[in-house]
Parts: C-alpha cells; structure tokens; sequence
C-alpha cells in the first residue's frame, strides 16, 4: 500500500466523527442548548461566524453572544440538513451543505434556506467548530417565496 492511500483511508475514517460533530452542531441549534454549542466550538480568539445578514463575528466571546441572541429570539426551530461534503486534511475539516429551515414566529411557521459552511479543527481528538457561514439560498420564479404554514 502506497503512503498516500494510508493517508487516504486514515482520512476516510475521520469522516463519520467530523459527520457527528456536524450533526450534534445541528441538534445544539434546534434544541437551542448553549451548553451544547459552548462544547462544540474551540473557545479563542481565532474563531468566526457569519450567520445569513449578519456582519461577522469574531473571537469566542462575540460567537457566543451571537448564539445566546438567536437561542433567547427564538422559540422553535427545525433544520433538515441535505447535500454534504465533507472534506477532511489532516487536522482540519470542513463540511458545506444545505439547510432548509423552518422557525415559528408568532403560530406559523416561516421556512427558508441557507447554504452552509462549517470548518472543524480537531483538538486532542475531538472535533471543534472554529468556523460557521450560513448564506441565505434566495428563491426563484420556481419557488413559493416565504410562505407561511402552520406545520413544519
């Protein structure tokens, strides 16, 4: 076996953990659970969020004043995460996918769509959000324009 399919298939077997830190990311946001997400991110200077209209956050203590924000501004929210691509180099990795999103607001719910890209690093073993985009997917002629209804 050549060196770089070792690399490859030590590579290949990150990709399930980086996968469940992506998932548990989601499952902090729809439970809005700051413990949770304080757990999932590494906690310094270096790290940044952009959430969709949103100017960008810098530094562990911005982020986490902008999660607190959302969690304290929102009562429910669901995601239903599609298309990922994980890529993983080393100690860094780094998932882009789509997230349609659907929120209450005052007894209907409003959905939306974001394209997301969430950059890890792992840290003595574990895998550490250092990095969230969100970009809002606008709508096309082809698609109801933010419609409400009363389910998800």
């Amino acid at each position: 076996m050549s060196d770089s399919s070792i690399e490859t298939s030590v590579i290949d077997r990150d990709i399930p953990s980086v996968q469940e830190a992506n998932t548990v990311f989601y499952e902090a946001f729809e439970t809005l659970d700051i413990q949770k997400m304080d757990k999932l991110w590494l906690q310094n200077d270096s790290v940044k969020c952009v959430h969709p209209g949103w100017e960008i956050c810098s530094g562990w203590p911005d982020v986490r004043d902008s999660w607190v924000l959302i969690f304290n501004h929102t009562h429910e929210i669901t995601f239903s995460v599609s298309l990922l691509d994980v890529t993983v180099k080393e100690d860094l990795a780094w998932v882009v996918c789509n997230e349609s999103i659907a929120t209450k607001d005052n007894g209907k719910w409003l959905e939306g769509r974001v394209l997301s890209t969430n950059i890890f690093e792992r840290r003595d073993g574990i895998w550490l959000l250092v990095h969230h985009h969100g970009s809002p997917v606008l709508a096309t002629g082809n698609e109801d324009k933010g419609e409400e209804s009363d389910t998800p």
